[in-house]
């Protein structure tokens, strides 16, 4: 999507607004432009093609999603009620679940360890992020970060005539303590350690991300993952690749019943991502959308030549 930054470059955002493009990617290009942080962050290659929900769903509703090669279960986890039965938390869902678990992931693979320490750690990363630290956003956090650790999932994988599962929890220790402050709220996760499966398919899977677009999108789930999913799938094409409208719906479209109805939302959150991944190449037809062979948003690292003795 090179028009609207080179535009910006040229007439700035008056220039862009001025050639009809919407407020909200202006503002994205913006934001991604003026970062001048380079962090890198990580994504299992797994989330990248199938994704937590969008919105909120009943507390004891599993989550299924199905796409051409993945298929995603998240089943939510219980709580333990003193005098009651266990009372099921939820899956995790929308933008804040996503930032938690892409901090998981990237700490992780930072540090080379499934130990990840949170509470301060996160709170600070967080607010890199552009995430207030308190009132409403805190307590959106602590709720994320408790479904987070006590959910269940299974990602089933079919490629190249070969089926995997891994079937496991995100973390397999976590550590729930009572906030005394009413304001902070209470079962904030302090520390976890990913599950060794989950781990080892990150290693093996992961998709760099930079954390400038992240920031310039950061309240906008459809967005992330659309943004994700280009970080993956464009610079390993060989040749154009037509995705279908049907095909599309099945792995952004959840909680859209009606495809009239998602095409229109999945366009806005489409321009969206293209804003904050300059160099991808992606164009809409009738049919859907046609994926370019386009470079990464975090160049391959070229290992350093030895000198010659």
């Amino acid at each position: 999507m090179g028009t609207i930054h080179e535009l910006i470059e040229a007439q700035g955002r008056p220039g862009a607004l001025a050639a009809d493009i919407n407020r909200r990617v202006v503002d994205a290009a913006m934001r991604y432009m003026s970062d001048e942080d380079g962090d890198v962050g990580f994504v299992y290659s797994g989330w990248a093609q199938a994704a937590l929900p969008h919105r909120r769903l009943p507390d004891d509703e599993t989550w299924q999603i199905q796409t051409e090669k993945v298929t995603l279960l998240v089943e939510p986890g219980k709580r333990i009620v003193a005098d009651g039965k266990p009372v099921s938390v939820g899956v995790p869902y929308g933008s804040r679940a996503r930032l938690i678990m892409l901090y998981l992931q990237t700490e992780a693979l930072r540090t080379g360890s499934r130990e990840i320490e949170l509470g301060r750690s996160l709170r600070a990363w967080l607010g890199r992020m552009g995430i207030p630290h308190g009132g409403k956003s805190i307590k959106e956090v602590r709720e994320q970060a408790e479904r987070i650790s006590r959910c269940r999932l299974t990602f089933h994988i079919q490629q190249g005539g070969r089926a995997g599962l891994l079937n496991q929890h995100i973390v397999d220790t976590a550590l729930f303590l009572d906030g005394d402050d009413p304001a902070q709220g209470s079962l904030f996760l302090e520390t976890a350690r990913l599950s060794e499966t989950f781990f080892d398919q990150l290693q093996r899977h992961p998709v760099p991300i930079e954390e400038a677009a992240i920031r310039a999108i950061n309240n906008n789930s459809m967005a992330l993952d659309i943004y994700c999913w280009l970080a993956y799938r464009l610079h390993v094409l060989l040749g154009n690749r037509a995705i279908t409208w049907k095909a599309l719906h099945a792995q952004f479209g959840g909680g859209f019943s009606r495809l009239d109805h998602f095409r229109p939302r999945f366009l806005e959150n489409l321009q969206l991502a293209l804003a904050v991944y300059r160099d991808a190449r992606v164009d809409v037809s009738a049919k859907g959308v046609v994926l370019q062979p386009s470079r990464p948003p975090v160049p391959p690292k070229i290992p350093a030549k030895v000198p010659t003795p």
